[in-house]
């Protein structure tokens, strides 16, 4: 098994993309620049002082927000701030996998996940699933490129599934993992979607899932712990991530990650 923090990824160009996607920079510089040319419309041709002021601080909010999400965009970067290699190894640190027979990845994203498992446990094989919507502009094939390049695609496999209804069979893999997913599905039962993983998973396998886990998506998690631990799940454990990896609640909510947490446990 290879050291976590020995392994970079992205060193031999790979695109991992970033967890602050591109499409929110295009979308908050539009509205700025839109904002500024109707305060020039309302200062100039209108005559409406009173308009014009209102256009102009919405245009200097969407900058400062602008400047915000560019800061932290540098914080998640590969090869920048690496918080989100942090936010990896943190998971693959709490699951308890021998490194044999089959990981899934839930929710895979551009295969960062996914390659950094198979370059830690060589022995096993990888499975990233995901529906590569376009928000992200990741891909199957920029997942397999990317596997490629880091020499581990003959035992990564990246398939398009849905979370709601994964197309694995009852107990088949013998790990899961998945990272800031769940979240991100609109009108989902979160805890509905935590059980259609962890169907997956043999007796005995084990998984640790991470997500920004409010109680208005997730529910009471400390009852959902204790329903797993009924049905027979072993040493279930809620884990504070945002505390633990991003080293403060407070640093968490700053990077838009608050109420982070890690689901760990052995079926």
């Amino acid at each position: 098994m290879a050291k976590r923090n020995d392994i970079k990824l992205g060193t031999h160009g790979e695109d991992y993309g970033n967890w602050m996607s591109t499409p929110v920079f295009y979308v908050f510089g539009g509205l700025a620049a839109l904002a500024l040319i109707l305060a020039v419309v309302s200062f100039a041709l209108l005559h409406i002082a009173g308009l014009g002021v209102l256009f102009t601080v919405a245009a200097a909010v969407l900058a400062i927000l602008l400047c915000r999400f560019y800061r932290i965009r540098r914080q998640y970067a590969f090869g920048g701030g690496n918080i989100m290699e942090n936010v990896h190894n943190g998971i693959l640190s709490h699951l308890r996998y021998n490194g044999r027979g089959t990981l899934l990845d839930v929710g895979c994203g551009s295969g960062a996940l996914s390659i950094r498992a198979a370059l830690i446990w060589p022995e096993a094989k990888v499975i990233g699933v995901d529906s590569w919507g376009a928000m992200y502009g990741y891909s199957k094939a920029l997942c397999e490129k990317n596997a490629a390049s880091e020499g581990v695609d003959v035992r990564c496999e990246f398939r398009r599934g849905d979370a709601n209804h994964l197309d694995i069979p009852d107990e088949s893999v013998d790990a899961v993992v998945s990272n800031y997913v769940y979240h991100n599905i609109a009108g989902a039962d979160r805890q509905a979607l935590l059980l259609e993983t962890l169907r997956t998973l043999k007796k005995g396998g084990a998984f640790t899932i991470n997500d920004t886990m409010p109680p208005r998506l997730y529910g009471d998690m400390e009852a959902f712990v204790q329903k797993l631990r009924a049905m027979g799940y072993r040493e279930v454990r809620l884990v504070d991530s945002s505390t633990e990896i991003f080293g403060s609640r407070f640093r968490a909510g700053a990077l838009l990650l608050g109420n982070s947490k890690m689901l760990s446990g052995i079926k």
